[in-house]
């Protein structure tokens, strides 16, 4: 039986992640400083803990794992990301869990796998003005200029975990996530992604009223259902001769407007879109470019964005209802 270590089990990728783990016959130690707000997660064990604490992530990552999912990140939606405010935060409480993973890791290097969860948005900002036609391709991350101190630290901890790589062994794997979604994922407070987003405001409006969208909304982006997010890390994760940096994400974008429109025919509602001037929207355009994956993996995503939106749109309704 494989035996792993998930690293913010108790949020939405993390949460996802341990119950296909435990589907698959692991023993899972999940650990988050936070239990997952709407999963009774199946873990063998769930550490109550604070990544940042050294002491308890080398208690975590003993010689019996096989393999660590780190997961675990300072980060939210676009209001948290972009506007500054937390900027510092986010980038020591990230660095500094993931700086204590890799030294976790080190007298384990010969065993282990490790997995480190990092994000689209590392990639160049000047790549991205063009919402129509973005440039995202693994090999085009450098030179480096993200439109954010997230996208910074992101790219800062796949250099570390490389560095680690090559000077401790350590089989390390890197993805870099676009814009993952699904159902029990977080849907208001501010930290929600915008499928969520759309979600919420469309299931709390009542006919005839007016949702807001932020920015222009002609910014382009695309979204990959939860399920087949967890397929490619496990993709991965089971290579033995590739490690990437790889992207996993759809290639079906669309624009923001389009997606609050696809938000409003799910539900059935007679709305209407008002779009409102924010400074924090992010780049212009961004989509995954999934060549890599399917040249060394073999894989790639298939699901379309309206059937998962349908399956998000209908838990978030459910949730709306709980608190009516």
């Amino acid at each position: 039986m494989k035996r792993a270590v998930v690293c913010g089990a108790g949020g939405f990728i993390g949460g996802h992640l341990v119950v296909r783990l435990k589907s698959l016959g692991y023993w899972v130690r999940a650990v988050d400083i936070k239990r997952h707000e709407y999963m009774d997660l199946p873990s063998d064990e769930f550490v109550l803990g604070d990544l940042r604490d050294l002491k308890l992530v080398e208690s975590i990552i003993d010689d019996t794992i096989d393999e660590v999912y780190q997961l675990a990140a300072d980060m939210g939606g676009a209001q948290y990301v972009f506007s500054g405010e937390n900027d510092a935060n986010i980038m020591h409480n990230s660095a500094q869990i993931n700086l204590n993973v890799c030294h976790a890791c080190v007298p384990h290097a010969k065993k282990i796998k490790v997995l480190y969860s990092s994000s689209a948005c590392m990639y160049p900002e000047h790549n991205q003005l063009d919402p129509s036609n973005p440039k995202c391709s693994e090999e085009s991350a450098y030179p480096a200029n993200p439109d954010s101190e997230y996208g910074w630290e992101k790219l800062f901890s796949e250099r570390l975990y490389l560095a680690y790589k090559r000077n401790y062994g350590l089989n390390v794997k890197i993805v870099r996530f676009h814009n993952i979604f699904g159902p029990f994922g977080t849907w208001d407070g501010g930290k929600e992604k915008a499928p969520a987003a759309m979600c919420r405001k469309v299931a709390m409006a009542s006919e005839g009223d007016t949702i807001e969208v932020w920015g222009d909304g002609l910014q382009t982006r695309s979204f990959l259902i939860i399920d087949e997010c967890v397929d490619g890390v496990l993709k991965l994760m089971a290579s033995d001769t590739f490690y990437g940096p790889v992207n996993i994400g759809s290639e079906e974008m669309i624009t923001i407007n389009n997606l609050a429109r696809m938000a409003v025919e799910i539900s059935g509602k007679n709305l209407t879109i008002r779009n409102v001037n924010v400074t924090y929207t992010g780049v212009r355009g961004r989509n995954s470019d999934n060549n890599l994956i399917r040249e060394q993996l073999r894989w790639e995503p298939t699901s379309k964005l309206v059937d998962g939106m349908r399956q998000t749109y209908a838990w978030i309704e459910a949730q709306v209802k709980k608190i009516d």
